[in-house]
C-alpha cells in the first residue's frame, strides 16, 4: 500500500509537467515530425532497408527511447535542482516520509513524463509509418526500465549541479550523443571491423535502444553479435543487465537522499 505522503508527493510531480503541456509534450513532438521528415523522408527514401526494415521504421525506436529517457531525466534533475535552488525541497526533507519514499516518487513522476513522451513519439511516427508492436510486454518492461533508471540518473544530476548550466550540459552535451551514437540511425550490421562493433558495445544506449527495437520491431542487434548458442535470449539478458543498473542508481540515490548529499549546501 502507497502511503499518503508517497501519493502525494508524487501527484504534485505529476502535475508539474502535466500543466505546462507547451513545455513539456508539444517540443518533443515537433521535434519528431522534423526527425521524421528529414532523417525518414527524404534520408531514407535514399537509404536502403536496414535489417530488413524501411529506414523511417528502423529509426523509430531509437527516437522513441531519445525522447524518453531525455525527458525522464531533465524532469528529475530539474524538479530536484528547483527545489534546491529555491529551498522548498526542504518541505520533502522533513515530511513524514522516508527516503525511499521520496525518491520512489521523484522517480515514478520522472518515469511518467518519459513514457508519455515515448508514446507522442511513437504516435507521430505512426503518422509517418505503420507501425506493429512484436513484443508488447518486452517492450512495456523496458521502457519503464529505462525512463527509471534515468529518472534516477537525473536525481543524481539534480544533486550535483552546481547551477542551471550544468543540467543543460548533462542533457544535451553528455546524454543525446551518446544516444545518437547508440545504434539510433544505423544497426552493427553495418560495420565491416570487428573493433567497430566492440567500441560500439561499449555505449550503454546500444543495448537500450536495441531492446526497444526488439519489443517493437522484434529485431535485435544483440542477437546478432552474440554468441550463437545465446543469441536467442540476447535481448533479455540486456533487460536484465538494465533493471540491476536501475536498481542500483535508485539505491544510490536513497543514500545520497539520507546523507543529504547536495541537499542542504
Amino acid at each position: 500500500m502507497l502511503s499518503v505522503g508517497f501519493r502525494a508527493l508524487f501527484r504534485r510531480e505529476v502535475l508539474r509537467f502535466v500543466r505546462r503541456p507547451k513545455n513539456t509534450f508539444m517540443p518533443p513532438a515537433i521535434t519528431n515530425v522534423l526527425y521524421f521528415a528529414v532523417f525518414g523522408l527524404i534520408l531514407g527514401g535514399r537509404i536502403d532497408e536496414i535489417a530488413g526494415f524501411p529506414y523511417i521504421l528502423f529509426i523509430v525506436p531509437g527516437l522513441i527511447v531519445l525522447g524518453a529517457i531525455s525527458n525522464a531525466f531533465e524532469n528529475a534533475s530539474f524538479s530536484i535542482f528547483h527545489g534546491r535552488w529555491n529551498e522548498y525541497i526542504h518541505e520533502t526533507l522533513t515530511s513524514p516520509l522516508s527516503y525511499a519514499e521520496m525518491v520512489g516518487a521523484y522517480v515514478a513522476a520522472s518515469a511518467v513524463r518519459g513514457l508519455i513522451v515515448g508514446v507522442i513519439i511513437a504516435a507521430v511516427g505512426r503518422l509517418f509509418v505503420p507501425i506493429s508492436i512484436e513484443h508488447g510486454l518486452f517492450l512495456v518492461a523496458t521502457m519503464v526500465v529505462i525512463t527509471a533508471l534515468f529518472a534516477g540518473l537525473g536525481i543524481i544530476g539534480g544533486l550535483v549541479a552546481r547551477d542551471f548550466d550544468d543540467l543543460t550540459v548533462m542533457n544535451q552535451f553528455i546524454l543525446r550523443p551518446l544516444v545518437f551514437f547508440g545504434a539510433v540511425f544505423y544497426s552493427l550490421e553495418t560495420f565491416e571491423q570487428a573493433w567497430q562493433i566492440q567500441l560500439s558495445l561499449v555505449n550503454p544506449m546500444v543495448y537500450m535502444v536495441d531492446s526497444v527495437r526488439y519489443g517493437l520491431l522484434g529485431h535485435s542487434d544483440m542477437q546478432l553479435v552474440a554468441p550463437a548458442a545465446y543469441a536467442e535470449f540476447a535481448p533479455y539478458a540486456s533487460l536484465g543487465v538494465l533493471t540491476l543498473l536501475t536498481v542500483v542508481v535508485v539505491a544510490l540515490d536513497v543514500y545520497l537522499f539520507k546523507i543529504g548529499y547536495g541537499l542542504t549546501d
